[in-house]
């Protein structure tokens, strides 16, 4: 790993941004700085043609425990209310490419909610998840509750929110949390592995297949099917289907440009 003070190290790998939490003997806290660094990284990549997929990553034992809870407890009421934080959070949301969560150990509060605004997320087998954040006296503030019950369904999000439990890799693939579990110290390759194969596909037509799956959380069943099918015709218009269809006549692999 670099060797850095910053509280999160970039690096990048092909067509793929990876972005390490780098705070270790914080359990990866999520601090402000933290959170403004990634944002504005991910701002920058929505517009670099050379990044066509991101991957987020922990430390082998710890993805991130939760808020950094000495900045917490110095805000009151007014001043969480107008905390930058929550524009950073939806900075982070609003990355268009896709997005890979690589979770080792403990994804508590902050840390859950983080790796929830992944597009997929790949679990250790040592992972678990869980907003704890009732054991403080307070309640998730960064989409917990309502990006967790999207992805476990109420009873399952109502149980990890109110109990303050944690739910393991096992289970958290089950209720649909993960996308699949593996040995820890594989996680970051089968991450890259994944982000790769990713990033060998038409990048245009995967930021609309992005934007189009969140969409179907947000609408109903017929305003979904028509926003999917105007950016099917969009695609229609690219330069990278004509490239995919021909390729695939020509019996080869495409190589997609993103335009």
């Amino acid at each position: 790993m670099t060797e850095s003070t910053s509280p999160i190290v970039f690096e990048q790998q092909g067509y793929v941004l990876v972005a390490r939490l780098n705070r270790p003997k914080q359990y990866n806290a999520l601090s402000t700085e933290l959170i403004e660094q990634l944002a504005e990284r991910l701002v920058v990549a929505n517009q670099d043609p050379s990044v066509r997929c991101a991957v987020l990553l922990g430390s082998p034992n710890v993805f991130a425990a939760g808020a950094d809870l000495k900045e917490m407890q110095a805000k009151g009421p007014m001043e969480i209310m107008s905390d930058a934080r929550a524009e950073q959070w939806s900075r982070i949301a609003r990355f268009d490419k896709p997005l890979i969560a690589g979770v080792c150990g403990f994804a508590l509060g902050g840390g859950c909610e983080l790796a929830m605004h992944a597009d997929i997320i790949l679990a250790g087998s040592n992972a678990e998840f869980g907003q704890p954040e009732i054991n403080l006296g307070i309640m998730p503030g960064a989409g917990g509750t309502q990006r967790l019950v999207r992805a476990v369904g109420k009873s399952k999000a109502m149980e990890l929110c109110l109990s303050g439990g944690r739910m393991s890799a096992e289970e958290a693939m089950r209720f649909n949390l993960v996308s699949s579990v593996h040995p820890p110290e594989l996680i970051e390759r089968r991450c890259i592995e994944l982000a790769e194969q990713i990033a060998t596909k038409a990048p245009v037509a995967a930021r609309m297949i992005k934007e189009a799956v969140n969409r179907s959380f947000e609408t109903g069943l017929n305003e979904g099917l028509l926003f999917e099918k105007r950016v099917f015709a969009i695609l229609a218009g690219t330069e990278d289907r004509d490239e995919g269809i021909q390729a695939f006549l020509e019996k080869r692999s495409p190589v997609f440009k993103g335009q």
